[in-house]
């Protein structure tokens, strides 16, 4: 097995290289040791961990299985993966099943995509108090949802459903704090008898969602 910087190379990365999207595994394979001596002193040890993890990803560290094909009959090996959480080659699998579970329980009735971000000179406050902070989004986006859509002069309902799913990044992996959710275009009504419906292609206002959640937040008085 090829080597780079001590460093095991993934056997996928040979032959056929400009057809193989770059992964951040690859990243960290390449530049482990400069990455490390950048940021020492900053890297926790379960993060450590997780860039051992995707570093050995797939290599021959983690062993695998051959496998021989009933039509060439050539003998290919698949190495193991990590199954590591934060891995995004890993995580591909999980996240279809996790669609596939969420799709089932979707509710004929259209739905909303809101997203709810943090103002960027937060994200060091975030960084450093994760579980608190994160909460404390997550609590806000709730609260903006349901107290808004309760208020007769929106919705007026008394319950709406939706799924909220936490970004730490952002899609050139930079802190960005955020909530994706999609929301019932919707809801039951306060006595739970009926479904009453938002208006086509309209849910709330973005801008009266926008300072509630800034107010629940605490970034601005009621």
């Amino acid at each position: 097995m090829a080597e780079k910087n001590g460093v095991p190379s993934s056997p996928s990365l040979k032959g056929n290289c400009s057809f193989k999207k770059i992964q951040v595994n690859d990243i960290f394979r390449k530049y482990y040791k400069e990455y490390c001596k950048k940021y020492k002193g900053h890297i926790s040890p379960q993060q450590y961990r997780v860039i051992n993890s995707l570093i050995a990803c797939r290599t021959i560290n983690l062993g695998g299985h051959l496998y021989k094909c009933d039509s060439c009959e050539k003998f290919h090996t698949v190495y193991n993966s990590c199954k590591n959480r934060h891995c995004p080659t890993c995580q591909s699998l999980k996240a279809a099943e996790w669609l596939l579970k969420r799709r089932s329980e979707l509710l004929p009735v259209q739905y909303f995509h809101v997203v709810f971000t943090v103002p960027d000179y937060l994200n060091p406050l975030f960084l450093q108090n994760k579980k608190i902070m994160y909460t404390l989004l997550f609590n806000s986006v709730s609260k903006t949802l349901t107290q808004l859509s309760a208020e007769q002069k929106y919705l007026g309902v008394g319950q709406i459903g939706y799924i909220s799913v936490l970004h730490t990044w952002s899609q050139t992996l930079l802190d960005h704090p955020h909530i994706h959710t999609i929301v019932t275009g919707g809801g039951l009504s306060k006595d739970k008898k009926r479904w009453i419906s938002s208006k086509k292609d309209y849910l709330i206002n973005v801008k009266v969602m926008f300072t509630f959640i800034k107010t629940t937040i605490g970034l601005q008085r009621s």
